[in-house]
């Protein structure tokens, strides 16, 4: 409702106004009535949920549920949960001096029904904007009762000189002081039962007992809890009648989709408009970076009820960001690109955002790590070359007494198997890293067959991805030593790893 209300000052021009009083819940369903009606999307922002748990939303508010949202971090509950103050009226009239935001129509504290009774029409009015109608609160193993619904205030009985049975002297917690808001509980199951309990009358019947004060205050709240499922780890669980007083619950989910993850991590990332002009980023590596997620939601040593949050992603884009800039400032270049070495950078991005499970941590954060890049590497290879798995398999006839194997890679295999390696300093500069890939024999021209369209800096990140796949399928070895990357034949490398251990073993004895 639009309304001039800097005109309306006393309950006695609120009523002359015309203005009509609606519950909160009244206010969002009306206001996303209009916004479903004109096409226009209440959650804007929120990807990969447009046909799950945006309608689920939507369905809940029509029917004025309160909404839990059940689903593993990182999944934007609390983000769902915020934007819903955009569907509230921009301004709310409340009894001006009141804790609780009390509406002048229907007034339940005992400050605005002694203000009504006293003044009546001149009653005092102030305007509430809707940005200031949400409250959050993290469930803790710490908050109590007094935090949510209130407790006697000793302090404002000796002011006022009043009694302590006077309902003057309670002090109002965080859900009574959010009447006709939004009020938000993140992380339910973390809040102690018996602190679960004293929110079922406030959910169903509108009482509030305070320190033996039997009130009845039908506080008018939009509530969102959001939680993660039940059986995730130790912590606790949500007891069930309270479960039973939520009306919705709505199952959150991650990207089902790279395309959705790649919008999600380019909508989300803090990349300053300096570094966006001075890095390119290929369509490659962001999604190369995607695939490290998804491989750790599969992986045997990541915990899958734990999950694996989109704020992983977000955070590796930074950082492969982060690792290329850094590269350009040492060199004084004005423009790099990230290199698929880069993507070793992101590893603390990794380690920090992972639940491990018992065989996780028997390999420890740093190694599970590198073995999803690995894996995503693996997996995205296929994707732009041959796999080097099938073309074993194939054979062509070279005459009629034999069969050779039809090999692409057999060049540059070959290449490393006569004693040749090539060592890439993660901190190289570009144009010395091209001329260095470019010593392999037959993978400049393995690349260009393949990817000839591509310019030269998509061709060199291109070769040097072939060296980073052939390694993860095991035709050629990849170590990773003090600042750059190994490649050399697979053998020479088992052999140098042998040698490396041995000398390890000496100087112990």
């Amino acid at each position: 409702m639009i309304m001039d209300i800097q005109h309306i000052h006393t309950f006695g021009e609120l009523k002359q106004s015309g203005y009509r009083s609606k519950t909160v819940k009244e206010e969002i369903r009306d206001n996303l009535i209009q916004r479903i009606k004109q096409k226009e999307n209440p959650f804007p922002g929120i990807l990969g949920y447009e046909d799950t748990v945006i309608p689920d939303t939507e369905r809940a508010l029509l029917s004025k549920h309160n909404i839990l949202y059940l689903g593993l971090r990182g999944q934007a509950k609390t983000r769902m949960a915020r934007q819903m103050v955009d569907l509230l009226d921009e301004f709310m009239p409340i009894v001006e001096g009141s804790e609780i935001n009390d509406d002048p129509f229907r007034p339940i504290s005992r400050y605005a029904i002694d203000m009504l009774a006293r003044k009546g029409d001149d009653t005092p009015i102030a305007w509430v904007h809707r940005s200031q109608r949400y409250a959050e609160k993290l469930a803790t193993p710490d908050v109590s009762v007094a935090d949510l619904i209130g407790d006697i205030d000793p302090i404002k009985a000796a002011n006022l000189r009043l009694s302590f049975s006077d309902e003057g002297v309670i002090h109002y917690g965080i859900i009574p002081r959010s009447n006709r808001c939004i009020f938000v509980i993140n992380e339910l199951p973390d809040l102690q039962a018996r602190i679960q309990v004293a929110l079922f009358n406030i959910l169903q019947e509108g009482d509030v007992q305070i320190r033996g004060f039997k009130l009845r205050m039908p506080l008018d709240i939009q509530f969102v809890f959001t939680a993660n499922p039940e059986d995730y780890t130790n912590r606790g669980s949500i007891v069930t009648p309270l479960k039973d007083r939520i009306e919705s619950q709505i199952l959150t989910h991650y990207p089902n989709s790279m395309e959705v993850a790649l919008a999600i991590t380019e909508q989300e990332a803090a990349i300053g408009e300096d570094q966006a002009q001075k890095i390119q980023v290929s369509d490659l590596v962001k999604r190369l970076i995607e695939q490290v997620a998804f491989e750790a939601r599969q992986s045997e040593y990541v915990d899958r009820k734990s999950g694996v949050s989109a704020r992983l992603t977000i955070a590796a884009f930074e950082t492969a960001i982060g690792s290329a800039e850094r590269r350009t400032l040492l060199h004084n270049e004005k423009k790099s690109q990230i290199w698929i070495s880069d993507i070793l950078a992101i590893v603390p991005a990794i380690t920090g955002k992972i639940e491990l499970v018992y065989e996780g941590e028997q390999e420890g954060p740093y190694q599970v790590a590198v073995h999803l890049i690995e894996k995503a590497i693996r997996t995205l290879f296929v994707q732009y070359f041959p796999n080097p798995e099938q073309t074993k398999k194939k054979k062509r006839k070279n005459s009629e007494e034999e069969q050779l194997p039809l090999d692409p890679y057999q060049t540059i295999v070959e290449w490393f198997n006569n004693g040749q390696h090539l060592d890439l300093l993660l901190d190289m500069k570009d144009a010395d890293k091209i001329l260095a890939l470019k010593k392999v024999n037959g993978l400049d021209s393995f690349v260009k067959k393949h990817f000839h369209m591509a310019n030269q800096a998509e061709q060199s990140l291109l070769m040097e991805f072939v060296l980073h796949g052939l390694a993860a399928y095991s035709l050629i070895s990849k170590k990773n030593i003090d600042g750059k990357i190994a490649f050399q034949d697979l053998m020479g490398g088992i052999m140098n790893f042998g040698s490396l251990q041995t000398d390890e073993w000496d100087q112990e004895e």
